[in-house]
This record gives structure tokens, C-alpha cells and sequence, in this order.
């Protein structure tokens, strides 16, 4: 019989499942494979320690950081619309 209230553990539960599925999208985007010997970027090497540190590398050190660097100001977070901004 539903009686409409959420079982014990319930948002819990929802807690696990948002974090589960975060990591397997995160998980996705790991490049994986044989990496390259070159950086597509900018052609230089990679050295040999970095290739069999990261699975299937495609970019130096710098050009990644580079990537990184650029993918962390577009998707940064929304302090427009969080709640402590919304105070002032």
C-alpha cells in the first residue's frame, strides 16, 4: 500500500545513486588504450613514465593543462545562483 512517505534510507539512496553515476560518466571520459608517443597537440614527445602512468595519453603535460585550464573556466560553478550570493 503506498502511504506516500519515502522508506528509512530513501535519500540516502538517491545520495549513492547520484555519486554512482557520477563516477561512471567520469569513468567514460578516461582515455584508455595504447597512448601516443607524440603529443597531437603540439608534437613534442611523451616521455615513457607518463604513458604508462595515464592509459591511452594523447597530450603532453603542458598541452593538458592547457585543456585542463580551459575546461575548468567553462564549466565552473554557478555563483549567480547559489544561495549565499543570493543574500547580498
Amino acid at each position: 500500500m503506498a502511504t506516500g512517505w519515502a522508506n528509512d534510507g530513501a535519500v540516502q539512496d538517491q545520495i549513492d545513486a547520484t555519486v554512482s553515476d557520477a563516477i561512471q560518466r567520469a569513468r567514460r571520459k578516461l582515455p584508455s588504450g595504447p597512448g601516443l608517443t607524440h603529443c597531437e597537440e603540439c608534437d613534442a614527445p611523451i616521455p615513457d613514465a607518463r604513458r604508462q602512468a595515464v592509459p591511452g595519453v594523447r597530450l603532453c603535460v603542458q598541452c593538458q593543462a592547457a585543456q585542463d585550464a580551459e575546461q575548468g573556466a567553462a564549466s565552473g560553478y554557478n555563483r549567480r545562483g547559489s544561495k549565499d550570493s543570493q543574500l547580498r
